[in-house]
């Protein structure tokens, strides 16, 4: 198989590394889990990305999920485009987020009121904010492998205990911004009814990814959002969804509508912008009704509310509730997966897969991933290698084993059976 050419993304490469930390603006596109240097992306057609060398692939990133109707989708393009001529921004309201915000109240059946912010991690860090000052804690609980943005306060590991205070993760992080924040293990409602147990009454609130999408796609198990709803009621503790990933991905109401059990927050974000920069967080009226102006817990944002990000959310999620994809786009993603497992077995390759709805992941695991620590156990150094060999077959897939793939609505039959055809091969020549 012939290396696809990246000559000029090298080059390219090699020029933003001058300029820009990394190169890159987010550590995710440094492709520093595959090696080599990332491809420089000129643009976006369907299921389709095009680079900088002329390059065709087929995308499995979606901009990291946001593009679950593809790219430069018809509706979308065409309400971003009538947006634009009225104006970039204006720091004042639009009838835009009115309209926003209604579809979003419709869909997603804990959100109630919702606020508009710029980003994934403004929502989650302005959701537990928001838990602290309604609940007037300051104790916090995350799980191991939950991603939740850059946030102080959410950016640590676990310690060697089920109560151990968590260590910050990035230099940067004072330690006094983790001291009220307990990290549990993923999966396991015992250490959680435990904590809560000692501590539930200082703790404001727990925040999970219901679908993990952060070390590869991981389920929850049978009983585990179910056991967080019921603690949460019992110890008058916010239950907090982080759906940026998940809302509008697995099911049109999220994984909350998916999985039947309903959060006292939620943050969204990436699908609910269709692709432009944007969060949100919402729940019951009453929490959300803390907020300033209309309470006293602050929190602002010039471009909150942007209308070309309005108008983009807008045309995708209406686009979304009227042609609903997800029947589709979960058989597409099933068949893609089990295709992807038989080629594996055949070819001896030992791993497993973890797939909800369009999100799934291959892990060169043996093991059934449920955890952070059994995710830590994949062959990193063979994903590697299947990452580039897709590549060369046309295939983009993200750069880590730890993040989900994402299926959309545009990739069509022959897009997956060519992907398909392209995994076995590559398989085949792991297994050599």
């Amino acid at each position: 198989m012939t290396a696809i050419s990246r000559d000029k993304s090298k080059a390219h490469f090699e020029q933003a590394q001058k300029l820009i930390p990394g190169g890159v603006n987010s550590p995710a596109r440094a492709f520093g889990g595959v090696g080599g240097s990332p491809l420089i992306i000129d643009r976006g057609e369907g299921a389709y990305l095009f680079d900088i060398d002329g390059n065709q692939l087929i995308d499995f990133v979606g901009s990291w999920g946001p593009h679950i109707l593809g790219h430069r989708h018809p509706a979308v393009m065409a309400a971003v485009e009538a947006a634009l001529r009225k104006g970039t921004s204006f720091g004042a309201p639009t009838e835009l987020e009115t309209q926003l915000a209604q579809i979003v109240v419709d869909a997603v059946p804990s959100i109630e009121k919702v606020r508009m912010v710029n980003s994934g991690t403004e929502a989650t860090m302005s959701a537990i904010r928001l838990a602290r000052g309604f609940t007037g804690r300051d104790k916090i609980v995350k799980f191991v492998g939950c991603y939740h943005g850059h946030v102080d306060s959410l950016l640590v590991q676990a310690g060697s205990g089920a109560l151990t205070l968590g260590v910050p993760s990035s230099p940067g992080v004072p330690k006094g911004c983790t001291a009220d924040t307990l990290v549990l293990e993923y999966n396991n409602p015992q250490q959680l009814a435990d904590a809560l147990e000692q501590q539930g009454d200082q703790i404001a609130a727990i925040i999970l990814e219901p679908v993990v999408g952060n070390m590869g796609c991981v389920p929850p198990e049978p009983g585990f959002l179910e056991a967080c709803r019921e603690l949460c009621t019992k110890h008058g503790t916010v239950l907090i969804f982080d759906e940026v990933m998940t809302g509008f991905r697995v099911a049109y109401g999220g994984a909350q509508e998916r999985f039947g059990v309903t959060p006292d927050l939620t943050t969204l974000g990436k699908i609910v912008g269709g692709g432009l920069p944007v969060g949100a967080y919402g729940g019951r009226a009453d929490i959300m009704d803390t907020v300033s102006p209309v309470g006293p817990v602050y929190q602002a944002g010039t471009l909150s509310g942007n209308p070309l990000a309005m108008a983009s959310g807008i045309a995708t999620l209406t686009t979304l509730r009227d042609e609903n994809p997800y029947p589709r786009l979960e058989e597409t993603t099933t068949r893609l997966c089990k295709a992807i497992d038989e080629a594996a077995t055949a070819a001896g390759i030992e791993h497993s897969i973890g797939q909800v709805g369009s999100m799934f992941t291959l892990f060169f695991n043996p093991e059934r991933v449920v955890s952070f620590e059994q995710s830590g156990k994949s062959d990193t150094a063979r994903f590697a290698k299947y990452f580039w060999g897709m590549i060369d077959r046309g295939v983009y897939l993200p750069c880590s084993q730890f993040e989900a793939n994402f299926v959309s609505a545009a990739h069509s039959d022959a897009d997956i059976d060519r992907t398909i055809a392209a995994a076995s091969e590559v398989l085949a020549e792991l297994a050599g």
